[in-house]
């Protein structure tokens, strides 16, 4: 069954351009892993500290493999550097 991931991710004050950069260079590098579907970084309009990464996946299988991949863990080690917050990340199915 299809899986929805929805990262939530506040850049530290100071810090939104390099998130920024650092967001666009993974979602590039996921968009050809097997098994996704989809991937996007979003900005927030109203907030420009605020991002989001919203993906699709095959199953959650695929996912687990694509967080279990080495350059995965050095985006989130990246990322956590970055952001004001804990790292925040939801699995989601549509509601039917």
């Amino acid at each position: 069954m299809e899986l929805h991931i929805f990262a939530r991710f506040r850049a530290r004050q100071g810090h939104s351009d390099a998130l920024a950069t650092v967001l666009r260079e993974q979602v590039a590098g996921v968009r050809a892993e097997p098994g996704c579907l989809q991937i996007e970084a979003h900005r927030s309009l109203r907030d420009a500290r605020l991002f989001y990464i919203y993906s699709r996946w095959t199953d959650e299988a695929a996912f687990e493999r694509h967080a279990a991949l080495p350059q995965t863990e050095a985006f989130v080690e990246r990322a956590q550097s970055l952001i004001d917050h804990p790292f925040d990340v939801t699995r989601a199915r549509p509601v039917d």
